[in-house]
């Protein structure tokens, strides 16, 4: 048994050590890469980067980092109950500053698949349970959750629920071997860190950006240090709205034009958006 056991560790130790160095080696290349940073607005920064040392291949990553103290009650989501837009026009009709795509919708006849509600009206309820829909995003005036926990939001009268969860309280989610976590894709999602919402996008499919499995996403939400975070809706549908920036607003490389342009935007049911 002694020997076996024996075996068994000096095999795979080799193995162990090259994926602890890999990790290090990404988050190495994560903590250093150069991002150009821009202020939108008071307690609003852009932050971009174009990396080809991260997970060994190229990403581009676009982060907005949001002071909830001074935007807490800016904070805003609206939803298609039946329909889909771009999210560039979701987010100039509600005069947003900056906007992200947000949960899975019905891309037939539009409206989320899983339960959305907006200042107490509820929007579209869950049509099929999903364990990939297990995340709430959720806020009022006073506060922002992400939580599995439905109980801790339902009185709250802005919730959006998709997934799955990548961190809760500062460790990672056992995620599910499927081919939606494992594959690369360009992926949406939101985080908490300390008192600031992160809305992060990678663009994929793409040569210039090949996109993230939910693993790797994880880790960068880990790295750059949020508590909380939870995947949305991803591939076509990612988009980042800027109200300043040209290219009606959006500043990362949206892949449902299959062309690595601003162009490339999927109509969706809601988004996640600040107002001034």
């Amino acid at each position: 048994m002694k020997n076996i056991t024996a075996f068994l560790f000096t095999s795979l130790f080799p193995i162990l050590v090259f994926c602890q160095s890999g990790r290090e080696k990404d988050s190495l290349a994560f903590v250093q890469q150069q991002w150009k940073t821009q202020k939108i607005a008071k307690g609003i920064v852009w932050k971009s980067a174009s990396s080809s040392t991260i997970f060994n291949s190229n990403q581009i990553i676009n982060i907005l980092e949001i002071d909830l103290k001074k935007n807490q009650k800016n904070l805003g989501l609206k939803a298609l109950s039946d329909s889909r837009e771009l999210t560039s026009k979701l987010a100039q009709e509600a005069n947003a500053i900056v906007a992200i795509n947000g949960g899975f919708f019905d891309m037939k006849n539009g409206g989320a698949v899983d339960f959305i509600k907006v200042e107490n009206q509820i929007v579209n309820h869950t049509i099929a349970k999903s364990a990939r829909a297990n995340a709430y995003f959720a806020f009022d005036k006073k506060s922002t959750t992400i939580s599995s926990d439905s109980s801790s939001i339902a009185n709250l009268p802005n919730i959006m629920l998709a997934g799955p969860m990548l961190l809760a309280e500062s460790s990672r989610s056992e995620l599910a071997k499927n081919a939606f976590n494992d594959n690369r894709h360009p992926r949406t999602a939101i985080g908490t860190k300390n008192n600031k919402l992160i809305l992060i996008t990678v663009d994929g499919r793409r040569s210039e950006s090949q996109g993230m499995n939910l693993h790797e996403l994880t880790h960068i939400l880990k790295w750059y240090g949020c508590e909380n975070a939870m995947n949305l809706d991803g591939g076509g549908s990612t988009a980042m709205y800027i109200k300043s920036e040209p290219e009606n607003g959006i500043v990362n490389y949206p892949s449902d034009n299959s062309k690595f342009d601003h162009q490339g935007e999927r109509k969706v049911s809601n988004i996640i958006y600040l107002t001034k």
